[in-house]
């Protein structure tokens, strides 16, 4: 629910933990808050040797819909009519915040937290019915999108009827014996579940497979993931793939064993943070070799890692991606070109340019769609390319020397027969550039002018401030 980068947060939040190298650590901002104290270590979680992934996902993008403000309406039928556009802009994946009804007791601000689900297995009355929300799946399956469903499995809502019905699925205070929120954070709008019990952790399954059988949807993103333990997400993955293959999603930035057993992606919380970090004026040549090095070292090359340089997190708490100023679309082209599947938040095709309340209504500003032409030839680019696909499916970003390293990103990506050459200037100063390296050189297209040009070693590259590249073969 919140960003992991220390410097930009607005409260510590004790769910994200994190055990990063000293390396990254060096130049990634992350907060040494505290697990909750309920929680107990979980068993190990044995490795799945047949993690499945959906074909669909290889050249994949992901779009979030943060439905109760993209429209007046903040409904299921307003929003339909916007899936034509976005799949005119090459969006794959449709991330949708949760849909379920809003608890009202212990509830932030005049609407609440839709991440305090009272229903699990039911819409919000506000958004509208079951039965829209079915034919809004139809609808998007019928454009060859795929819709996931944000999921909340470490907490529920106050008014959920498990609390009533099976008060020992949650966490009690041992002196009290009475149901707390999540221990070390301000979330008092919600209830905390407990994992030690079994027959919470069938509920939880069944929650999830009454989604797939009756929404018809093609994942989840798993709020919160490193909270609920590895060996539930083990299980849960072997029962939800028996009914069809999925695509799991885990808010969670540094649990590789969580990828080996059950996820597909997880957040790209430390490739924000070094984007970030960047932005204030970090070093690019050193950051994103102790990247590189720490990804390398944690994560099995079949995990997707979700790249973004703003969500609904980001956007709220932290003001991205304002925080980029003038270097937005810069750090955007690092961000779609660099491995990991690449993420769109509501309005950023817009450029959205203020930041959206969480528990009021506060509607996108939409204006003309000015950057959707921007991530269009963007969204266009992965697709066609399967240098720059997902996983083991695209190619592994190789960097390249150049001759202000501290302030210009070169990599190429290469798949087979495929290439794509990207040259970035992270600074607000003109850079003129000597790019150097072995097996780039060749005819190339440039993505955004379309002129043919001749890339080669030692070549030089002018770059406008926050100026960028973008050669495909």
């Amino acid at each position: 629910m919140v960003t992991v980068v220390n410097l930009l947060k607005h409260q510590c939040f004790p769910k994200m933990k994190y055990s990063l190298s000293l390396l990254v650590i060096s130049f990634l901002l992350f907060p040494a808050c505290k697990a909750p104290e309920n929680k107990q270590p979980a068993p190990k979680a044995e490795t799945s040797a047949a993690l499945l992934v959906p074909d669909w996902a290889k050249n994949a993008n992901i779009y979030e819909v943060n439905l109760r403000q993209y429209t007046p309406e903040g409904t299921i039928k307003a929003f339909v009519p916007n899936l034509h556009r976005l799949k005119d802009m090459g969006v794959d994946i449709l991330w949708f915040m949760p849909i379920y009804p809003v608890s009202k007791l212990k509830a932030k601000g005049s609407m609440g937290s839709s991440y305090a689900a009272a229903d699990f297995t039911a819409v919000n009355p506000d958004y509208g019915t079951l039965a829209e929300f079915q034919a809004m799946v139809d609808s998007i399956h019928a454009l060859g999108m795929k819709i996931i469903l944000d999921w909340v499995p470490n907490h529920s809502g106050w008014d959920n009827h498990w609390i009533t019905e099976h008060p020992d699925w949650y966490t009690h205070d041992a002196k009290t014996d009475t149901i707390i929120h999540p221990k070390g954070t301000d979330w008092t709008d919600v209830a905390d579940l407990n994992y030690d019990n079994p027959a919470l952790r069938k509920g939880m399954t069944d929650a999830l497979k009454f989604w797939l059988t009756e929404g018809q949807v093609d994942g989840f993103r798993c709020d919160v993931a490193c909270e609920v333990p590895d060996d539930y997400w083990a299980d849960a993955r072997k029962s939800l793939d028996s009914v069809r293959t999925i695509f799991m999603l885990a808010e969670c930035g540094d649990n590789a064993e969580q990828m080996k057993v059950c996820f597909n992606m997880n957040y790209g919380w430390p490739f924000n943070g070094m984007l970030v970090q960047i932005a204030r004026g970090a070093k690019v040549d050193s950051a994103f070799a102790a990247y590189q090095k720490w990804d390398d070292e944690l994560f099995p090359p079949q995990a997707y890692h979700m790249t973004f340089i703003t969500n609904h997190d980001e956007n709220t708490w932290n003001n991205q991606p304002m925080l980029f100023g003038a270097g937005e679309d810069a750090f955007a082209v690092v961000a779609f070109t660099y491995q990991g599947m690449p993420l769109i938040y509501s309005g950023q095709e817009s450029g959205l340019k203020k930041s959206i309340q969480f528990f009021e209504k506060d509607q996108v500003d939409w204006g003309t769609y000015a950057k959707a032409g921007f991530y269009t030839t963007l969204l266009k680019l992965k697709h066609q390319h399967p240098a720059l696909w997902n996983g083991t499916d695209g190619g592994k970003a190789q960097l390249l020397a150049n001759s202000q390293p501290a302030h210009v990103l070169s990599f190429t990506r290469a798949k087979d027969n495929d290439q794509v050459v990207v040259v970035v200037n992270l600074s607000d100063k003109a850079q003129t550039v000597t790019v150097e390296g072995e097996g780039f050189a060749g005819d190339y297209a440039d993505v955004f002018s379309g002129k043919k040009e001749k890339l080669s070693n030692g070549m030089q590259v002018a770059l406008a401030p926050w100026g960028y590249k973008v050669w495909a073969k």
